[in-house]
Formats: C-alpha cells, structure tokens, sequence
C-alpha cells in the first residue's frame, strides 16, 4: 500500500472517531463504538470504514443504519478538515475481529485449563 493511501487512511479513521466522539447527536451512537480501521481505494473515490463495539447484532445493524444515515454529514465535515481534492464516499462495515480474538482467548484458557487438569 502506498504511504499516501496510509496516511490518509489514518487521517480519515481519526477523525471520524473524532467526529462521532464530539460531533455527532444521535443517541444511538452513545455506545462504545469504535473505528478500527479505514480501507480507501486507490483512487481515493471510495473508502470503507470499519466499525467495532460491544453490543447485540441488533444493536449492530442499527449502529450502522445512523452512521450510513449520516454519511453525508460526515463527508461533508471530513471536506472542512482534510485538505483533500476529493474526500471519499464512505462505506461502513461491522468489524468483528475483536469479537473472533475473545472467541479465540476463550478456547485457548479452556485448553490450558483442561491440560492442567490432566
């Protein structure tokens, strides 16, 4: 990945979380979420931001109907703070690696545990 793409991947994933700290209104969002990670295309046309929280799947799916709901919103401030030529349409899209990682330390403590036992 080229190290432009990586700085603003970085730029854009922090303020995002910024804005959604500070800015955002819904009271939707005042759970823990988190942005992981922000994947934008070579091109810097499109760029799709990877959410994360601890909540149900139907938490989930509403988290992210208000964060493409506010989309344009959030577009539109990236364009005040970025010096950009073009601020990418942002895809949001559920990480759940932080979930997989629990799920993995779980088996892992059960494993240990069992050879203990023996």
């Amino acid at each position: 990945m080229a190290r432009r793409i990586e700085r603003v991947n970085s730029l854009i994933r922090q303020e995002i979380s910024d804005l959604i700290q500070h800015q955002a209104k819904d009271p939707r969002l005042s759970g823990l979420v988190s942005i992981t990670e922000v994947d934008t295309s070579a091109d810097l046309k499109y760029a799709r931001v990877f959410v994360s929280g601890i909540c149900s799947q139907e938490e989930r799916e509403e988290t992210l109907s208000v964060l493409v709901a506010a989309s344009g919103f959030l577009r539109n401030e990236l364009a005040r703070r970025l010096r950009l030529r073009h601020i990418p349409a942002l895809d949001f899209r559920w990480d759940d690696s932080i979930e997989k990682g629990a799920h993995i330390l779980e088996l892992i403590d059960r494993v240990a545990d069992d050879e203990e036992r023996k």
